[in-house]
């Protein structure tokens, strides 16, 4: 299933995504309820995919991102991030950086070079720590698209990722979370980001230095994840900068694309 959280005049709820199988089109049908609450049903609405504004699919408490976890993304970001490290790396991003799948990045006045980095995501299903790997599939809800944004003079300057990391819109999330993949599945998708439609990274899921498994293993080992947090898996090579005016779309196979445009902070 696609699972799409929407605004349509003043009202904010969750649908289904559907194409419909003669005309091709796609639309989304309400339902009533949370899907991570479980207690969810049709209304019968539906509405044009293309007449609804798509917002973040999930309002997380947390973001949790791992860096570090694509060799060669690694090896171009040496003299930033430092060496390779046995374990992840793991930092947060503040569930007020999440904004939408079309929504604007707004550039800080701040800074002069922020970089875009296309990442598959995963969303928690429920209240979980200390998950073995064995069981890490039974906590994931299902899969969604980001950008990792970040403020990359600032995270030089600073020698740690908090203010870069975590400015307002530096994580569009969407389109939709897609559920029914297996673990195995999630890591077998290609990833794309482009830049006005200029190819910039070009990765797999495959090329994981710690799979989904472990990753969800590592930080339950130390946090505890609750429903709608959503857990970023790392960047592959590529990563580079954007300017005011640019728009970034990254793609990954079977989950969709987000668009979002970087303009100037009013």
């Amino acid at each position: 299933m696609r699972i799409a959280r929407f605004a349509s005049g003043d009202e904010v709820g969750f649908g289904l995504v559907e194409t419909d199988t003669d005309s091709g089109e796609e639309f989304v049908a309400r339902l009533n309820g949370h899907p991570l609450l479980g207690d969810i049903a049709p209304t019968g609405e539906r509405a044009k995919l293309s007449d609804v504004r798509l917002l973040s699919p999930v309002l997380p408490t947390k973001v949790v991102c791992v860096g570090k976890n694509y060799a060669d993304h690694v090896e171009e970001m040496r003299d930033v991030t430092g060496e390779p490290t046995e374990e992840p790396v793991v930092f947060l991003k503040p569930s007020t950086s999440v904004t939408g799948p079309h929504d604007p990045v707004f550039h800080p006045a701040v800074s002069e070079e922020i970089h875009y980095e296309g990442e598959l995501a995963l969303v928690i299903s429920r209240p979980c720590r200390e998950v073995p790997r064995e069981r890490a599939k039974d906590v994931i809800f299902g899969y969604t698209v980001a950008n990792d944004v970040t403020a990359r003079d600032l995270q030089k300057r600073d020698k740690q990722w908090t203010r870069a990391k975590g400015f307002d819109s530096f994580c569009p999330l969407g389109p939709w979370i897609t559920t029914g993949l297996t673990v195995e599945e999630a890591q077998n998708l290609a990833l794309t980001t482009t830049v006005d439609g200029e190819v910039r990274q070009e990765g797999h899921t495959s090329r994981f230095i710690h799979d989904i498994s472990a990753v969800i293993e590592y930080v339950t080992s130390f946090m505890t994840l609750l429903p709608g947090d959503v857990v970023l898996t790392g960047t592959p090579a590529g990563v580079g900068p954007v300017r005011v005016g640019q728009e970034v779309a990254v793609t990954v196979e079977r989950l969709g694309a987000i668009h979002n445009r970087v303009v100037a902070r009013d």
